[in-house]
């Protein structure tokens, strides 16, 4: 029986850079040379964790700057411009949170770097409903896909694990949901239209 549903941000509730090719626009937006594509990829992995639990994206700027030699105007953001700016209002999905809403407590089970997920909402990006929960991994210090933000997720939500529905569009955290014994639904960032209408007759599987 289900009676709390977490949505996960970026690529579901908005349009992030999941399924398209935003990352390669980031990487000539910033000049990063064709030949160091790979090596811009290792550096984002190399700090990503770091960002997503706390440390400041703009920090990484300058580093940036010593190992790849580029050259940005000096407002620049990396958090703005180079990131939230290329993000979009995921319309197809608002009609299934409502329909949701209306029958079970919701939440926001997201990764973030710091002050985006306010940004967002800022912007419209994230759509103004009374969200029960909201878990920012830069605000908790804990990112998906270890099982101890999974843990506080529940203990949130004031549920059991079994009773949580989570929309997610990364298998990786899919799978540690399911340890969890989460319900879960994978979301094609892909398609999300597609993605939505089955999302929305799979609730109508719950709701009947």
């Amino acid at each position: 029986m289900t009676s709390f549903v977490y949505f996960d941000v970026g690529g579901v509730v908005a349009l992030d850079f999941s399924g398209t090719n935003k990352w390669q626009e980031l990487k000539q937006e910033l000049g990063i040379p064709s030949g160091m594509n790979q090596q811009f990829d290792d550096f984002w992995h190399e700090y990503g964790n770091e960002v997503c639990i706390g440390r400041d994206v703009e920090t990484l700027l300058p580093l940036l700057k010593k190992r790849f030699n580029i050259h940005v105007q000096d407002n620049y953001s990396l958090l703005i411009d180079g990131f939230i700016n290329r993000f979009e209002k995921n319309t197809s999905i608002l009609s299934v949170i409502e329909r949701v809403h209306s029958q079970f407590k919701i939440g926001l089970l997201t990764n973030m770097y710091p002050r985006m997920l306010d940004e967002m909402r800022k912007r419209g990006l994230i759509f103004d409903i009374n969200w029960d929960v909201i878990i920012d991994s830069s605000k908790e210090r804990l990112q998906k896909p270890d099982p101890k933000i999974f843990t506080l997720a529940e203990k949130k939500a004031g549920v059991r694990g079994g009773e949580i529905l989570f929309v997610e569009n990364s298998q990786m955290h899919i799978d540690v949901a399911n340890t969890f014994g989460w319900q879960t639904f994978l979301y094609d960032s892909s398609y999300p239209k597609k993605a939505s209408y089955n999302l929305d007759k799979l609730f109508e599987t719950v709701l009947h």
